[in-house]
């Protein structure tokens, strides 16, 4: 398999690369030079069905440890594209929360000449390098979720929208007490040094202040059960009335029950984070606290794999006129309730 050119790293092929995604992307139609229909044309066809088998291809995937319920979906969806296509060989790194071990799987993809690497940095930031390294090898990499500090580390990004999944609870909670300048609004965050939290916590802010209302008490988890039952048994008693809750995730909220039920309150409701099954079942239940939760696509890994075999292939994104893969790809944060709990519990993943 032939390396991706080092043209993936130059400042201009990365701002070339956006003009061409906003071009296909906006309203306005290009018109064509004279002379030129029937590239014109050429160019505006579809890029095929993605599908369709092409030249074998060897993918390395590394990524957190799975003792969570999110990142177990994330580890199993990339397994399962592996699986599915007949060109490509998916080779799975053992998960790990050790940022050390993290970049000796990559170290190790790039000395194998793997053919495109997707990884799920533990930290965006101590992966970055590595993942630089890969690129200047020529080996196209796909960030998936946790961002790396330089654009220089990634061919292409695919991202939940962590801003937006805050914006997405805020605006929830401010269709249901908005006419309530002194309802009482409580957070459980998940870790607080990571990004993606900050983002989190910023999108509710600022979407809570568009309606008069604040958070008022807030305390920070770990993603994990124990944590947020510890967190929420914090947050209980120091708030005696609450009358919303959002928690930035659904593993961390089996614990925010349980210390719901033993504290014995009810006077409020929650919206989770993530979409997971247990909370969906929850919502569908009508007589818990939970009423809404907020997706954070678990598909982020299989989509990274889809990408990095079409990258590895140099193949386009099928549907797009644009003849490159493109550059970020953000998925959308969208509030599942009671009127559409239906259509996402399928799909979502068990805590």
């Amino acid at each position: 398999m032939s390396r991706t050119p080092r043209r993936y790293l130059s400042a201009a092929a990365l701002i070339s690369a956006t003009l061409l995604v906003s071009g296909c992307l906006s309203n306005d139609p290009v018109e064509a030079e004279s002379g030129d229909d029937d590239a014109a044309a050429a160019a505006a066809e579809p890029a095929g069905d993605n599908a369709e088998p092409g030249e074998d291809v060897v993918i390395g995937f590394s990524g957190p440890a799975a003792g969570h319920g999110w990142i177990g979906a994330i580890t199993e969806g990339a397994q399962s594209q592996g699986e599915e296509f007949e060109d490509v060989e998916l080779r799975v790194s053992e998960g790990t929360d050790d940022v050390n071990q993290q970049i000796s799987q990559i170290e190790q993809f790039i000395n194998d000449g793997v053919d495109a690497i997707v990884v799920l940095p533990f930290d965006g930031a101590a992966l970055t390098e590595v993942a630089t390294e890969a690129m200047e090898a020529g080996i196209p990499v796909v960030n998936v979720d946790r961002e790396f500090s330089s654009p220089f580390a990634a061919r292409t990004t695919i991202l939940g929208d962590n801003y937006g999944m805050g914006v997405s609870a805020g605006e929830y909670i401010c269709e249901q007490l908005g006419d309530q300048e002194d309802a009482v609004v409580a957070e459980i965050a998940g870790i607080d040094s990571l990004p993606l939290t900050q983002d989190r916590s910023e999108g509710f802010e600022q979407a809570l202040s568009d309606c008069g209302l604040e958070v008022d008490n807030r305390v920070a988890a770990d993603f994990t059960v124990a944590g947020g039952e510890s967190a929420t048994a914090n947050l209980l008693q120091a708030a005696p009335e609450i009358d919303a809750i959002w928690n930035h995730d659904d593993d961390q909220g089996v614990g925010v029950l349980a210390a719901i039920e033993n504290a014995g309150r009810d006077e409020f409701f929650m919206v989770g984070g993530a979409g997971s099954a247990n909370m969906m079942r929850e919502i569908e239940s009508g007589d818990s606290v939970v009423e809404a939760t907020v997706i954070y696509p678990a598909t982020q890994a299989a989509d990274g794999v889809r990408l990095a075999r079409l990258l590895a292939q140099g193949r386009a994104l099928g549907d797009l006129v644009q003849i490159e893969v493109p550059r970020e790809i953000q998925l959308y944060a969208p509030v599942v309730t009671a009127d559409n709990v239906d259509q996402y519990l399928p799909y979502a993943f068990e805590s």
